[in-house]
């Protein structure tokens, strides 16, 4: 039997009788909304492909993780915590550019030419990769020092710390850092 006849099916019990697929974990540190189309567009293609992703969201990536809009959250925050709070985009349709933002007019241009060519956007993609069983991680110190507590955060998603991201990491077969 040549290539051309080999179907999905026999193609995908191949795979199978190799063993369990080894996951692909990222780090999540940009809050960027090119470099976070780029990261949830790998996880989500590696996710369809059947390979376990868990993406650690630390530092101004995790604003990709934040509720649009104010939060009532049990307790007070300190007045840095506060400010980090307001100073920091709420969830991915805040997200802007890294190169050519323009004061938010490349970040325009740039989804407005997204929905012309049919590019899912960024809020789309993480509901996605939620939908694929993407296994989110909220870094908890990150959580701690920026003020973020779990009720301004998305459902469905984990906090933990860095022991932890590294303890999955290191049942994977690569590690992407998104900076």
């Amino acid at each position: 039997m040549d290539d051309s006849t080999i179907t999905a099916e026999s193609k995908k019990q191949t795979i199978e009788e190799q063993g369990p697929t080894k996951g692909v974990t990222m780090v999540i540190f940009s809050g960027d909304l090119d470099k976070l189309l780029a990261a949830f567009i790998i996880a989500n293609g590696a996710a369809a492909m059947d390979v376990s992703v868990t993406m650690f969201f630390t530092f101004w990536g995790l604003n990709v993780l934040r509720r649009d809009g104010p939060i009532q959250i049990a307790g007070k925050k300190t007045f840095v915590e506060n400010m980090f709070g307001r100073m920091m985009p709420r969830g991915p349709n805040k997200m802007m550019l890294s190169k050519m933002n323009i004061g938010g007019l490349g970040t325009m241009f740039m989804k407005r030419e997204m929905k012309k060519k049919n590019v899912y956007s960024l809020q789309e993609l993480v509901k996605q990769a939620q939908e694929q069983g993407i296994k989110f991680i909220a870094c908890t110190m990150t959580m701690d020092l920026m003020g973020i507590k779990k009720e301004e955060l998305i459902s469905d998603i984990d906090f933990a710390g860095v022991a932890t991201f590294v303890d999955i990491a290191k049942s994977g077969h690569s590690t992407l850092f998104i900076s």
